[in-house]
């Protein structure tokens, strides 16, 4: 009886460590999918609001987890805002007023351009299996895919959700949905993704679909129309005089 108390509970141990090591690798096919060491995207923003849906066009450069540039493109009244992200700094520049300001604290968490996506949302960039302890809770089927259900904690202070479930496939290494909690528990956000096409050699969203469940309205699509990964992108792009340029 002893001896079988014992290896049950060393199958268990077992189990436990074969799925959050799991969990690493699963994290760090999807990093690969994901993540570049520089970026340059063309892509609309679709804001499905309460009243009315406007679309926004911008370019983006990004160069790892700490640099990255956006112009916004059309319609005219947002032609030639930019931001600049710097390490944890964050600068907008409006032509309208010909001023540049600086967002830090809790101006982070507000509103792009009225959109489900917050400033802190589109200054992450870190790689999931950096920040997050992940653990495979469970498996289904979505949209015709197997994917894994898996539970990810904050592993450093400085995230903007401490907690997510995403639901990853299985033979693409992309999530295909997600779910984004606060600490104290509460759903904040819900993402799906679609439209996942192979480029150069990865898979990769066309569509991501953003939702603040705590706001009105169908949420907010994100839309890539062009994706270089790993091109070379000049240093000056990514300085505070790029921003009146």
């Amino acid at each position: 009886m002893k001896k079988r108390l014992i290896i049950a509970c060393l199958l268990s141990l077992w189990t436990l460590q074969a799925k959050a090591q799991d969990a690493k690798d699963i994290l760090e096919k999807v990093d690969k999918n994901m993540v570049s060491k520089t970026e340059i995207t063309e892509s609309e923003m679709v804001i499905r609001g309460k009243r009315n849906v406007q679309t926004i066009g911008s370019k983006s450069f990004t160069e790892g987890n700490q640099k990255s540039f956006t112009e916004y493109l059309y319609p005219e009244r947002e032609r030639g805002t930019k931001m600049l992200k710097l390490g944890d700094r964050l600068w907008i520049y409006s032509p309208s007023t010909d001023r540049t300001i600086q967002l830090s604290g809790h101006m982070l968490r507000q509103s792009v351009m009225g959109s489900d996506l917050s400033y802190e949302d589109m200054m992450e960039d870190r790689k999931l299996s950096e920040i997050y302890d992940g653990k495979v809770i469970g498996e289904e089927t979505i949209a015709g895919r197997k994917v894994w259900t898996l539970e990810l904690i904050a592993s450093v202070e400085n995230v903007s959700y401490h907690k997510r479930k995403i639901w990853i496939d299985q033979e693409r290494y992309i999530p295909l949905q997600e779910e984004l909690f606060a600490k104290s528990g509460q759903l904040l956000k819900r993402t799906v993704m679609s439209e996942i096409e192979q480029i150069d050699g990865r898979w990769y969203p066309k569509k991501i679909n953003f939702k603040d469940v705590l706001k009105a309205g169908e949420g907010t699509d994100f839309i890539l129309k062009k994706v270089q990964f790993n091109p070379p992108i000049p240093d000056y792009i990514f300085t505070k005089a790029s921003l009146k340029k």
